[in-house]
C-alpha cells in the first residue's frame, strides 16, 4: 500500500471548468498513463455528477488525506472541501469562489503536514475569484503568500516555469501589463529569478550545471542601445553578475532566434523578460505536454499548462496530456533522487 506522503494532493480548480473532468479521466486512465496516486480536494457530489455526465461511471469516494492512498486503486478519493456544489459546467458562479480557494489552501496545508508529497492545481478562473476579493494576480503569487504563511522559516520567492519535453522557460515578469514591463524590470530582479531557477534546476531537476539563456527585451536585444537601452543597461549587467556567481548564463539573446531546434541545444532553460515572450514559444512547441511548475517554494507545485476551458467542461472532449504530465512531474520533483 502506498504511503500517504507519496500521494499527490490535487486542488479541483474552477468547478465549472475542466478540472473535474481532468481528475476523473486521469483516474480512469491511471494504469495506461502510469500515474502516481492522488486525491482531490473539492466537492464529492459534484464529481459524482460530472462522472455521470461524462458517462464514465468513475467511483468517487469520500476520504481523508490519510485514507486516500489506500483507496486510490479502487476509487477516486475526494476530500470534501467547502459546501456542496451544483454541477453546472461552463457557467461561471461567484458562489463557488471560496470553495476554489479553500481547496488550494487545504492542499497546501496537507503538504505542510506531510499528508501529501506535493501539490497539483487544476486551472482557476481568476476573474471569478476577483469578484469575491481575491487580490492575487494568479496561482503563482497566491502560492507564494501561502508558503510565507505556512513555512515562516523557509524563504519563498515564487518563480513561474513552463516545462515541456523540448523547452523549459521562465518569465522574469509575469502577470503584469506589457506597458509596465520596462519600469518593473531591474538587474536585481533578473539576477534573483535566475538564481532561483538555477538552484531548482540543480536540486529538483538534477542538472549539475544548468545553462540559462537570457532573452533581451527589445527587438534584436536592443542593438547596443539603438532600439532601447534596457538590454545594455539592465539585462547585460545581470548576466555579468550571474557569471560572477558561477552561473552559466548567456545573452542577452534576441528572442526571435532563440527557440528553433538548433538554438535550443545551447541551453537548458530560457529566461524571458515578460510573460508572452517565452510562453508563446513554450506553448507552441509543447502545448499538450507542457507543465506549469512553481520554483522557489518550500514545496513542489505543478499545474497543467492551460486554462479552465469552459466550452469543453462536461463534454468528454478534454485532452489530459498536460494534467497527466503534471502528476508525473510533481511525483518526480518530490523525489529528486529518482532523476
Amino acid at each position: 500500500m502506498a504511503r500517504s506522503q507519496e500521494t499527490l494532493a490535487v486542488s479541483m480548480g474552477e468547478p465549472a471548468g475542466i478540472g473535474p473532468d481532468l481528475a476523473l479521466l486521469a483516474w480512469a486512465n491511471r494504469k495506461n498513463l502510469k500515474l502516481p496516486g492522488f486525491y482531490v480536494r473539492g466537492d464529492v457530489e459534484l464529481f459524482r455528477q460530472r462522472s455521470a455526465r461524462l458517462g464514465m461511471d468513475v467511483p468517487v469516494e469520500a476520504a481523508t488525506p490519510e485514507e486516500a492512498a489506500g483507496l486510490f486503486s479502487r476509487a477516486l478519493p475526494l476530500v470534501q472541501t467547502g459546501p456542496a456544489l451544483e454541477d453546472r459546467p461552463g457557467e461561471e458562479q461567484a458562489a463557488t469562489a471560496q470553495s476554489v480557494v479553500s481547496a488550494i489552501e487545504g492542499c497546501v496545508d496537507d503538504v505542510r503536514k506531510g499528508l501529501a508529497s506535493s501539490l497539483v492545481t487544476c486551472p482557476i478562473n481568476k476573474s471569478a475569484l476577483y469578484k469575491t476579493g481575491f487580490s492575487f494576480p494568479g496561482h503563482t503569487e497566491y502560492l507564494g503568500a501561502l508558503a510565507e504563511k505556512n513555512w515562516p522559516n523557509a524563504p519563498a520567492r515564487p518563480v513561474m516555469m513552463i516545462a515541456g519535453p523540448d523547452l523549459m522557460v521562465v518569465p522574469v515578469t509575469i502577470h503584469i501589463p506589457l506597458k509596465d514591463v520596462p519600469e518593473t524590470l531591474t538587474t536585481e530582479l533578473i539576477v534573483e529569478t535566475a538564481e532561483i531557477t538555477a538552484a531548482d534546476l540543480k536540486t529538483r531537476f538534477g542538472f549539475t550545471a544548468p545553462r540559462l539563456a537570457i532573452c533581451g527585451l527589445n527587438p534584436h536585444a536592443g542593438e547596443n542601445g539603438s532600439m532601447g537601452t534596457e538590454d545594455r543597461d539592465v539585462i547585460a549587467p545581470a548576466i555579468e553578475q550571474l557569471r560572477a556567481k558561477g552561473i552559466d548564463a548567456s545573452g542577452p539573446h534576441p528572442a526571435d532566434t532563440l527557440f528553433h531546434p538548433p538554438a535550443r541545444t545551447g541551453y537548458d532553460c530560457a529566461l524571458g523578460m515578460y510573460h508572452d515572450q517565452v510562453l508563446v514559444p513554450a506553448k507552441t512547441i509543447g502545448f499538450d505536454d507542457s507543465v506549469n511548475v512553481t520554483l522557489g517554494l518550500p514545496f513542489v507545485r505543478t499545474s497543467p499548462d492551460h486554462g479552465t476551458a469552459y466550452s469543453l467542461a462536461g463534454t468528454g472532449r478534454v485532452r489530459i496530456n498536460s494534467f497527466a504530465a503534471s502528476l508525473r512531474m510533481a511525483d518526480a520533483l518530490a523525489h529528486p533522487e529518482r532523476f
